[in-house]
């Protein structure tokens, strides 16, 4: 759990709450994280209800390991795991903070707008 407070706090992402986090970790379908000399640098994680629907959550590098393809091995894992283990027809999405669009395109992720809007709300 403190893994993925520290990566979430250190590369930008919003931070959660060790209450928050100890509560949905568990809840993880796939998570992947990356070590560089036993210390985390990356991570991404697909949560859902197992069978319909997925999402790509919490896919982050630290800034001094960014712009290195770790990004790309991530996302390559967790695709690799929903392709041999999510039935088929399953809804995988994920929202994409501006440049992450590039990233997620290559496999195979479309905007979809004008269709539909990603809408979000916190509490």
């Amino acid at each position: 759990m403190e893994t993925y407070l520290w990566l979430r706090s250190a590369s930008g992402l919003s931070a959660k709450t060790a209450e928050a986090a100890q509560a949905g970790l568990p809840n993880t379908w796939q998570g992947v994280t990356v070590l560089c000399e036993n210390e985390p640098v990356g991570m991404g994680r697909v949560i859902g209800d197992g069978g319909c629907f997925f999402q790509i959550v919490d896919m982050c590098v630290a800034p001094e390991h960014q712009g290195r393809g770790l990004g790309k091995r991530i996302m390559a894992e967790l695709m690799r795991e929903l392709e041999q283990r999510a039935p088929a027809g399953a809804y995988v999405s994920l929202i994409a903070d501006g440049d992450a669009r590039f990233l997620y395109g290559k496999f195979g992720f479309m905007p979809t707008a004008p269709a539909s809007i990603g809408m979000y709300r916190t509490i």
